[in-house]
């Protein structure tokens, strides 16, 4: 049986990361973005719903790491998609636009 190598803390961080993301209140966060999102006139990307969730309070920081795993997931559930690609004012980076899918009710 081979041993793996690992880096120095590696698996702390990898424990310390799974706890936090258990600690994410999803059905708050996924509430807040599909609020955020019916009330916008055009699809948004991550960092923007991030900004509006931090100008209302939301959430601590305007870091589209609050956003983005939650419009993962509900993008897996149907709730939203991505509809097309356009490059961030903040990063430079190409990132994907969301909306809600037509006949979601929440």
């Amino acid at each position: 049986m081979e041993v793996e190598e690992r880096r120095p803390g590696e698996r702390i961080t990898f424990t310390t990361r799974a706890l936090s993301n258990e600690e994410v209140p999803r059905k708050v966060r996924y509430s807040q973005i599909i609020e955020i999102l019916k009330k916008s006139p055009f699809p948004m990307t991550a960092k923007e719903i991030a900004m509006e969730m931090f100008g209302k309070g939301l959430i601590p920081t305007d870091e589209r790491n609050f956003t983005a795993p939650r419009l993962t997931e509900l993008s897996q559930k149907g709730i939203v998609e991505p509809i097309d690609k356009v490059y961030c004012k903040y990063s430079g980076k190409l990132v994907s636009r969301y909306k809600l899918r037509k006949g979601v009710k929440n």
